[in-house]
């Protein structure tokens, strides 16, 4: 009795070794990792969480992101320091992303979704507001300085460079000195959502661009 009762617990044993491996492997493997990674992108938008910060300018970000999000009738999760969501587009897989954490740590989403996806640096994509731009203005870069961001200044710590694709969104700058913040974190007005309507769409439009055709070839169709 005592030999059967042994002979059970080793293949119990063995069993829950064999479940833990699995579990390990699901945890460790790649989504998609049938996709080659020069195959995937990901979107971040920058951006705050929470009701307050809905319709600041400071999220254009997470704006852009819910319109493709919208335009793809995509479903989202909640994963990673993020809310996530998949389309493809062009053969590509694309991963829309929206950082959980706030602008100041938004790096935190990327540390845990480049591994996880298996997405080259190359193939990301940050959608930032922009001071240094009229409103509406979008300009496509592939490298460069955060320009005291505190959302770009944290993911180029957590990359480890300054070498990753960018799109920036024209916010304006009609603030009075020592307005930056109280701006940047303000609500749209009436005039300036009318223009939104316009430059959201285009902004869509080019990250797409930059999934099919590459940074380049974005940059040289709709930079000015």
């Amino acid at each position: 009795m005592l030999r059967f009762v042994g002979i059970l617990s080793r293949i119990f044993e063995i069993m829950l070794v064999q479940l833990y491996r699995k579990l390990l492997g699901k945890a460790t493997t790649p989504l998609h990792p049938e996709v080659e990674p020069e195959m995937k992108y990901l979107l971040l938008g920058i951006g705050n969480v929470g009701a307050k910060y809905y319709g600041t300018r400071h999220n254009i970000g997470f704006e852009v992101i819910d319109y493709l999000l919208s335009e793809h009738d995509a479903e989202t999760k909640v994963e990673g320091n993020s809310m996530i969501g998949h389309i493809k587009h062009k053969g590509r897989q694309v991963y829309l992303v929206k950082p959980t954490t706030y602008v100041n740590l938004s790096g935190k989403a990327l540390k845990h979704w480049l591994p996880k996806l298996n997405v080259p640096i190359e193939n990301v994509l940050i959608i930032v507001d922009d001071l240094h731009l009229e409103l509406g203005a979008l300009r496509l870069r592939v490298k460069g300085s955060d320009a005291g961001h505190n959302g770009l200044k944290h993911i180029e710590q957590t990359l480890n460079t300054s070498k990753y694709p960018r799109l920036k969104f024209g916010i304006g700058n009609d603030f009075p000195k020592g307005g930056q913040v109280n701006y940047v974190l303000g609500k749209w007005k009436d005039k300036e959502i009318e223009e939104l309507q316009f430059a959201i769409p285009k902004a869509a439009e080019m990250a797409l661009s930059f999934v099919a055709i590459g940074a380049k070839y974005t940059m040289d169709k709709y930079n000015s």
